[in-house]
């Protein structure tokens, strides 16, 4: 019993460690790889716990080595674009402009039903009201509401405050260039090109770049490591 005991709190002890290992993001929604590591994580050392004659190492091995790829994979995501949609997907917009995306709900296998549960799960009950709805890629569901739908604000009391019609999106993610957003914006490259000349960057030194259909942007400049660090 005393054996069980002191395998059930290194392996307690293990799991919290390698929690913190992966990051306070894991604590929240999951994302489909960190979902698929927790599952994993759990069954193992589930087997380590119930059988005892079960070697401690061979729960122990198989959970490090499993976190350790997901410390990885994370490491390589912050670096590549390419690597974060792989693992992890793209948001989906599946009301664009007021207009349901159809396509998307089926590529998502989302059915009616389930778009007008997410959107009552965010206290929307007329879809005439949403401008757009995006499904993260943790499944969760944003929405942004047309400007007439929208509670009102000190911003739209002011002369011309009427809120926009669509929020901004990003159009340079640690300086990769997003195409679509700009097409999205109504923007062309010469435009973009024309502001980060005049703002003194080059896109490799944009940390953040977002922008609406009115080309009111913000540019968030990357850190050095230095000035990171500090």
């Amino acid at each position: 019993m005393l054996i069980v005991f002191f395998r059930v709190l290194i392996i307690y002890l293990l799991i919290i460690v390698c929690l913190r290992l992966m990051g306070k993001r894991q604590l929240g929604q999951l994302q489909p790889a960190e979902l698929v590591v927790t599952i994993l994580v759990s069954n193992i050392a589930t087997m380590a716990i119930e059988d005892a004659n079960v070697p401690l190492l061979s729960g122990v091995i198989p959970i490090l080595a499993l976190v350790c790829f997901d410390v990885l994979v994370s490491a390589l995501g912050l670096h590549s674009k390419r690597v974060r949609e792989l693992v992890s997907g793209t948001p989906r917009i599946i009301i664009r402009d007021g207009q349901i995306d159809q396509q998307q709900l089926r590529e998502l296998r989302f059915t009616i039903d389930d778009m007008m549960e997410q959107l009552r799960a965010k206290d929307v009950f007329d879809i005439r009201q949403v401008s757009f709805a995006i499904v993260e890629t943790t499944g969760a569901f944003s929405v942004y509401l047309k400007p007439e739908a929208q509670p009102a604000t000190a911003g739209m009391l002011q002369p011309g405050g009427d809120g926009g019609t669509a929020p901004p999106v990003v159009l340079i993610s640690d300086g990769a260039v997003i195409e679509s957003a700009l097409d999205y914006c109504n923007l062309r490259p010469q435009w973009l090109q024309r502001v980060l000349q005049e703002e003194g960057y080059q896109p490799h030194q944009v940390f953040l770049m977002t922008c609406d259909r009115q080309a009111q942007y913000l540019i968030v400049p990357k850190q050095s490591k230095r000035r990171a660090r500090g």
